[in-house]
Formats: structure tokens, sequence, C-alpha cells
């Protein structure tokens, strides 16, 4: 399967660091919330970790277990667990996705964040329903939702910007409609000197929209509730089983 992120992975982590100061904060309300005491929590599409600290910052002494298929994202992440004595620990990486991940029984909660888009409905439904037979009582799934919610053309836009030393750093997405219920991403970085470009690298992706109301449906379908948490800007979602020893969102 090929990795979009083998040529991204050089931006990606300065890239989503302004959007995490909100999140951050905001996940680490939920989790703390969730009822379940005892499991591991997993995290889904780990990526370079920044969820991974929030996690194990919410919740001490809780093990990780960290999911990503992305060769070069895990190599990101494990250099961000190898220099924190605690994350190291605590946290292990697996090399996998959500359909391929051996879940473990007595979840304390799944956080998937910035990842649903890029499952396909069949994939998306068996993700709510591996989270409703493996949470624990108590246990909660964390997702985040965000537009388009149905095909469409996104205009190109600057997403990201940082300064590094002399280097400048900058990323741009649009989209298109490519589907039924999916559009196709087109992500560009760059990296610039006084102006100038540097280096640059481009990758396209598919993703798979859906309304709010679709997911509430297909998660109910499984047993779960669909419930927003936190500020809306965020678009945090909770899912607990339905009728189960659940977190009072």
């Amino acid at each position: 399967m090929s990795d979009p992120y083998e040529r991204s992975a050089e931006y990606l982590d300065i890239m989503i660091a302004d959007a995490w100061r909100p999140l951050a904060p905001a996940l680490a309300d939920v989790l703390t919330g969730v009822k379940a005491k005892t499991g591991a929590v997993v995290d889904l599409g780990a990526g370079s970790g920044r969820g991974v600290r929030v996690i194990c910052d919410a919740l001490p002494r809780t093990p990780v277990l960290a999911v990503e298929p992305s060769v070069a994202m895990r190599a990101v992440l494990l250099a961000r667990l190898h220099d924190d004595p605690e994350l190291r620990r605590r946290v292990t990486v697996t090399a996998g996705d959500c359909a391929s991940f051996d879940w473990p029984d007595g979840v304390r909660a799944v956080v998937a964040l910035n990842m649903l888009g890029h499952l396909p409905p069949p994939q998306r439904r068996a993700l709510w329903a591996r989270a409703a037979r493996h949470l624990a009582p108590g246990g909660a799934l964390v997702v985040n939702v965000a537009p388009p919610f149905e095909p469409t053309t996104v205009e190109r836009v600057r997403m990201a910007h940082a300064t590094i030393g002399l280097s400048e750093y900058e990323g741009w997405a649009s989209a298109r409609p490519s589907g039924t219920d999916e559009i196709t991403w087109h992500m560009e970085y760059r990296t610039l000197r006084q102006g100038s470009p540097l280096t640059q690298a481009s990758v396209e992706y598919r993703w798979w929209v859906a309304p709010e109301e679709a997911l509430a449906t297909e998660a109910a379908e499984a047993g779960l509730s669909f419930r927003p948490a936190g500020d809306p800007d965020l678009g945090l979602r909770v899912l607990t089983r339905v009728g189960g020893n659940n977190p009072a969102y």
C-alpha cells in the first residue's frame, strides 16, 4: 500500500501544532470524564504522537497503544516517545490501522482524531462495531468531525505556517469531489528561505465524507450513542455504549 505521508512527514508535525493548542485541553477534559478506570487507551492513527502525549498527561499510569500505519509517521512518533522516559515506559507502538489492529478487550478509551475520513463507509461502520465490542463498561470512543460533510470543492488555502531558524514552512490544501461520498485532498508543503522556495512536496489522498446525522445513525446501529463535547468549533464527539455505564457528557 502506498504511503502518502512518506513525502509529507517532514512537515506534518509542525503543520498541526497550532490546531492542537485548543484541541489538547479539550481532549484531556473528555478523557478525564470517562468513567471507566481500568484498561488501556488506544490511539488510532496516532501520527506524530501529539495525541499520545495528551492521553498520557490526562490519564496518569494508563498504558497507551499507539496504532499508526505510516512508516514515516511512526519514525516521528518513536522519536517523540524515546526522548521522554515516561512516554517510553507507557506507550506501545503498533504498525497497523483500525481494521488490522488486534484490539484488546476492556479498552478504557479509544481516540481516533483526524482520521474518520480515511475510512471508506464499510470500514467506518466496522470501527463503530469494534468499539462497541471492545470498550470497557463506561469506556468511550472519541472522534472529531469537520467539514466538508458532502462532496464539494475546497478552494486552495494556506492551512499552516511555521518559522524554524532561517527557514519558513507552510502547508496548503485544496479538494475536489471525486465520488458520491468522497473528495480528494491535494496537499502542498514548502520550505522557504527569505521568501524563495527551497524544497516542496505534494500529496493527494481520498477522504470519505458523510453528514453528521449519518454518522450518528451508523453508530446507533452498532449500539453507540454519538454526542458532542467541548467547544463546537473543535468538532469533538464522544461515543459510548447505549444503556451502558456511560460518561455523563
